[in-house]
């Protein structure tokens, strides 16, 4: 494709960066991945910055995986790295968000899923589409939660709902999510992109140093690191997705089908 898998735009302080694959639901491609990292990686860079604010195209703001091509745990030819070390740089991409010194904002345009939805918690603050679906849909495809969902989710929303949420794999609505603290608004679709850019106003209107500090400080007090949470989920995810319901699940999935799980 000519077009770029993402997009990054800079304006008064505030940086947009866009997953451009609508056509794919934003899926968590290889190339899609590289091109986020290397956005990440500006923004990091850019002292002029106050905030950045990740959004999509599309119906999705991230689908997750693209089960359609290959499972991430699968080795291509000639990689004989570990399964659990390559769903760790699958999502590495997405984790180094939470290491930027800026505020984050998830615009969140459509349905955020499984990584995808792990983009969103990484983030600082989340504006929902009222009418899009969000969750952890692990369970229904018969594995582990990956991306540090497990450590981050009941860190945002508490541990009862987060288990309501982990073990069912449900989805809620934009709306919901507002409603049990999940993202910081949800808003009608097409008004989620200037709902993230008043938010972003107000953190660039702030004294730039004071807010990345309280940042830092914010985390290192509550005791977030979804990196060593990543990882740690890598070895149970790899270890679900080699079992026979982790087969089933993603098969059923492609197939449009629900899956028999039998506990193998």
């Amino acid at each position: 494709m000519s077009q770029d898998p993402v997009l990054y735009e800079a304006t008064d302080a505030i940086a947009t960066i866009t997953l451009n694959r609508a056509e794919n639901r934003n899926s968590m491609t290889p190339e899609l991945m590289r091109a986020f990292r290397e956005a990440v990686a500006r923004a990091a860079t850019d002292r002029t910055l106050r905030c950045v604010i990740f959004t999509g195209r599309g119906a999705s703001f991230c689908a997750g995986a693209d089960f359609r091509s290959a499972s991430p745990a699968e080795p291509r030819e000639g990689d004989a790295t570990a399964d659990h070390e390559r769903l760790f740089q699958t999502y590495a991409p997405f984790l180094e968000v939470f290491d930027l010194p800026m505020p984050t904002i998830a615009a969140m345009n459509g349905h955020a899923v499984g990584g995808g939805f792990g983009l969103a918690l990484v983030c600082d603050l989340r504006v929902a589409n009222e009418g899009a679906k969000y969750g952890a849909n692990f369970a229904k495809l018969g594995f582990h939660s990956g991306m540090a969902i497990s450590h981050l989710l009941p860190r945002i929303v508490g541990v009862p709902l987060a288990a309501d949420l982990l073990f069912t794999g449900r989805l809620v609505s934009g709306a919901e999510a507002a409603s049990i603290g999940l993202v910081h608004e949800a808003v009608a679709a097409d008004a989620v992109a200037d709902a993230a850019r008043r938010r972003a106003r107000a953190i660039a209107a702030c004294a730039p140093n004071a807010v990345r500090l309280m940042k830092e400080s914010l985390y290192r007090g509550a005791g977030w690191d979804p990196r060593r949470a990543a990882r740690e989920e890598s070895f149970v995810q790899a270890a679900t997705m080699r079992s026979a319901d982790g087969r089933e699940g993603v098969r059923a999935l492609l197939e449009k089908r629900e899956p028999k799980f039998s506990g193998r």
